[in-house]
Formats: C-alpha cells, sequence, structure tokens
C-alpha cells in the first residue's frame, strides 16, 4: 500500500506543479486530476486458498492482481479466475467474495469508493471450487 499511496501523491505532486505540462502535450483535448478523497488503495496478501468472505460495498470495489493468481465470485456468477495484471470491478452492493487460487498466493490490490463493507457469512469449499 504504501508504494502505491506514495506514487499517487507523487504523481498529483507533478501535475499539481504543473510537471505534467511541460514539454511535449501529454492529453488531447481537456483533462484534469480530480480530488480522491473519496478513494481508499490498500495492498493485502492471501496465502494460497485464503479468501474473504461473502461481502459487498456500499460504492463497489476494483481489484488488480499484482502478482500471483485470484479467484473471484460475484453470488449467482460463476467462479472467474485472474492472473498478474487483470483487474476486475464489482459494482455497488454487488455481494461477492475474492482471495487467492488453490496452491498459489496472491496479492491484491483494492480500491474502495467511500461507503461502508457489508460481511456476510463464510465462502464454502464448494462455492470456492465452483460447485
Amino acid at each position: 500500500m504504501t508504494r502505491v499511496m506514495v506514487l499517487l501523491g507523487l504523481g498529483m505532486l507533478l501535475v499539481g506543479s504543473g510537471y505534467a505540462m511541460q514539454g511535449e502535450p501529454r492529453f488531447t483535448g481537456k483533462s484534469a486530476t480530480m480530488d480522491g478523497k473519496d478513494l481508499s488503495v490498500a495492498r493485502r496478501s492471501f496465502e494460497a486458498g485464503a479468501r474473504t468472505f461473502w461481502h459487498s460495498h456500499d460504492n463497489g470495489q476494483l481489484l488488480l492482481v499484482e502478482d500471483g493468481r485470484m479467484r473471484t465470485q460475484k453470488k449467482g456468477g460463476a467462479v472467474k479466475e485472474l492472473g498478474k495484471g487483470e483487474s476486475d470491478y464489482t459494482g455497488p452492493k454487488v455481494v461477492h467474495w475474492h482471495g487467492a487460487v488453490p496452491g498459489q498466493a496472491l496479492v491484491q490490490i483494492n480500491v474502495g469508493f467511500s461507503g461502508e463493507t457489508r460481511w456476510l457469512e463464510q465462502v464454502t469449499d464448494a462455492e470456492y471450487n465452483g460447485r
């Protein structure tokens, strides 16, 4: 999380200082940095097979696989696997879970969009295995 926050902060400082405006243009049309006060960013590691309980977020969640493989599922949908560099967005109040695949650890970056997280029941082994 520290690396992500430092990079985000550095980017905001550079853009705010006008650095990104010097030299060759980097955008076509009008573009502006927006306030990120409602965002939360964190890194979390999962050992192989570890996972969250079912839960939802008031305003959704974005997940990015930094390393390893992720398994995730939205309630009523199929289990999905993601690899390094892949991401998944879950909309507001959509019940879901996520964690590492069996046999491989996971490092994820999660972005929240403010609001509360509602925790529900444990994900069963059958659900985790897509049955």
